[in-house]
């Protein structure tokens, strides 16, 4: 049975430059690159050496915490460079692609005889596994722990974001397969949700419940869901994993192959053509914006949405759980007596002085500048506005600042993660960074606590 769910808090931020639904095959890549940091808190350990040939779905590498974990390779090469930084901390891998992709074949199990135990042994060894994250902490998630449930968000409100309706169009068998499996992993429900109005080919699965979820961003945020419908307590834990990922999750369990294609937005007001491209996990992002037609120089490379991806440059790499390629103009002017003079091509969750409240369907093209400099932090209410969570998003933000773990505890820090911040930190008129403070105070929490 069906739930419908209704956010009334929060801010759509509508920016020009968002993928036309048509999809064309990238160019192949001819090198890709595997970032350890894209694994919060997991320690490389790895099983080649430089100058190794190897296929898609070959490991090549392993937690140092946890030998259970595999780290698979996407496509099929040679690895060419392992560059390490301070304390010789690996911090990439650089792959020289083959013309084309042979693969390591797993094991096929049988989805309706497999036990929960096969299925976690099988995703462990395949490199499925770091698809799974778990809250609290917003790490990966821990193989030995049992969730009480399972959450997969197939609504995205986030801008530019690439629409999972689109992305998933004929993947019904994969993500079936997927949904199929985590449920045994499960002593509760895979909960998904999807757009109100929305035609998602997730909608019609079994093993899983499925609600409807309609209202602003954040509501597309798996967070948000979460607290809707089963909020975590202390010493309660769920998993979570990104609808894109079922799809390879489901494709390896269908076929034995690690096919680490998927659809990717390339999206932006600095781009000509943005659309939807099928390119692979770490592959290289300058063939894709030649390929959409770069229109602004002077343009920041986001890997990921615009307010909570990654800065990379053009010569930069596709982030490993990143369906999204945001081009937005970089924001390094500044405006004469911008701060007291009506705004009208910019977004703000106030009234003082702007006036994007009155056409809330307007579209913008809006630069990274921040528009001021950072400062002391004050109490103005805004978060509020746009934080659908029942947590005092201000309180909790203090309190991973001076590293109460009390008070980080009684404000409900293990439901968090900091994508759930990214939308406070854009409407913060004291410029803090939200999301670097909750990413700070959940380490510290998983150290002190675990």
């Amino acid at each position: 049975m069906s739930k419908d769910i209704k956010i009334k808090k929060g801010l759509n931020i509508n920016l020009k430059g968002e993928a036309e639904k048509t999809l064309s095959k990238a160019p192949r890549a001819a090198s890709f690159a595997i970032r350890p940091k894209d694994f919060h808190l997991v320690t490389p350990k790895m099983v080649l050496k430089e100058g190794a040939k190897f296929k898609a779905g070959e490991v090549l590498f392993y937690d140092k915490n946890n030998a259970s974990v595999k780290f698979v390779a996407p496509i099929s090469g040679t690895l060419t460079s392992i560059e390490r930084g301070a304390k010789r901390v690996i911090t990439q891998l650089l792959i020289q692609a083959d013309t084309a992709d042979t693969y390591f074949l797993n094991p096929v199990l049988d989805l309706n005889k497999a036990t929960g135990e096969e299925l976690k042994a099988h995703l462990l060894a395949s490199g499925c596994w770091p698809f799974i994250t778990q809250r609290p902490y917003h790490v990966m998630a821990h193989p030995d722990h049992s969730p009480k449930a399972i959450f997969i968000s197939g609504y995205t409100t986030a801008p530019l974001a690439a629409d999972l309706d689109f992305t998933l169009i004929g993947k019904e068998a994969e993500l079936q397969a997927a949904v199929t499996a985590l449920s045994k992993l499960t002593h509760g429900q895979v909960h998904i949700c999807i757009g109100g109005d929305s035609n998602s080919p997730l909608k019609g699965l079994n093993h899983c419940q499925v609600h409807s979820i309609s209202g602003p961003h954040p509501a597309g945020n798996v967070g948000v869901q979460i607290a809707q419908i089963d909020p975590i307590n202390k010493g309660e834990t769920v998993w979570t994993v990104k609808a894109e990922d079922l799809v390879i999750i489901g494709e390896l369990l269908l076929t034995g192959k690690f096919n680490a294609e998927r659809i990717v937005a390339l999206a932006g007001s600095s781009l000509g053509a943005p659309q939807y491209y099928a390119a692979i996990i770490g592959s290289e992002v300058a063939p894709l914006i030649s390929e959409a037609q770069l229109v602004a120089q002077n343009s920041r490379v986001i890997s990921g949405d615009v307010l909570s991806g990654r800065a990379i440059d053009l010569q930069g790499y596709l982030g490993y759980f990143d369906n999204t390629i945001s081009v937005i103009p970089q924001g390094d002017d500044y405006e004469l007596f911008g701060w007291n003079k009506p705004v009208f091509d910019k977004i703000s969750s106030t009234r003082a002085l702007t006036f994007s409240w009155m056409q809330p369907n307007k579209k913008y093209d809006l630069n990274t500048n921040t528009n001021g400099e950072h400062r002391a932090f004050v109490m103005t209410g805004n978060y509020e506005e746009v934080f659908p969570m029942d947590i005092f998003p201000l309180q909790i933000l203090k309190a991973c600042m001076v590293q109460d773990l009390d008070q980080m505890e009684a404000l409900g820090m293990y439901e968090v993660a900091p994508e759930d911040f990214a939308l406070t930190e854009f409407v913060c008129v004291s410029k803090q960074p939200h999301q670097k403070i909750i990413r700070e105070g959940l380490d510290l929490m998983y150290k002190e606590i675990g």
